[in-house]
């Protein structure tokens, strides 16, 4: 949904950086950033989509190819919790057949006026196999390691090949190791 926190987290993440006054997402931004994740380089390519609902059916566009997607909910709306059920179910019938799904309940510094319980978000990711995290784009809460969680769980095509043509190719950089001047 709109206000979520979408960019923020994907801004936090590259940027390291918050911006309270953050315009909505025009049918969606790209970034990117690269992260060691144990002995490899991992780049991101993200892709983030506006909420407003005059731009979801682009959204197939970004979410086809993908290796994993973050449905992200404001803990403070519980309707944004029920929205994001459906985004699920979209991306289960639509997106590709092993996609990484994590469920981002964000805006977790606003504990006070929660309207999703967190066992509940956890209950509903556990159920359909989802990394799950409550996350706070502004005070950096759990938002690297959202990424990592992500690093993890998505496999490497050394050792998971596509059985055909179809799919993605995910490469891995060996990670350069750092010279330093004694």
């Amino acid at each position: 949904d709109t206000g979520v926190g979408k960019s923020s987290i994907v801004w936090r993440f590259v940027e390291d950086s918050f911006d309270p006054n953050i315009n909505p997402t025009i049918g969606a931004s790209f970034m990117t950033k690269t992260v060691q994740y144990q002995n490899e380089l991992h780049k991101f390519l993200i892709w983030d989509t506006a909420g407003q609902e005059r731009f979801r059916a682009l959204a197939p566009m970004y979410y086809r190819g993908s290796a994993a997607a973050i449905i992200v909910y404001d803990i403070t709306k519980e309707e944004t919790f029920s929205t994001l059920k459906n985004w699920v179910k979209e991306l289960r019938q639509h997106g590709p057949p092993n996609i990484v799904v994590a469920i981002a309940g964000n805006k977790c510094d606003l504990n006070d006026v929660r309207e999703v319980m967190e066992k509940d978000a956890k209950d509903y990711a556990d159920s359909i196999h989802a990394i799950f995290v409550e996350t706070s784009a502004k005070n950096a809460i759990n938002i690297n390691e959202l990424f990592i969680e992500i690093s993890r769980r998505i496999p490497s095509t050394d050792t998971n090949p596509p059985s055909s043509g179809k799919g993605f190719k995910l490469r891995r950089q060996p990670s350069v190791t750092k010279r330093s001047c004694c």
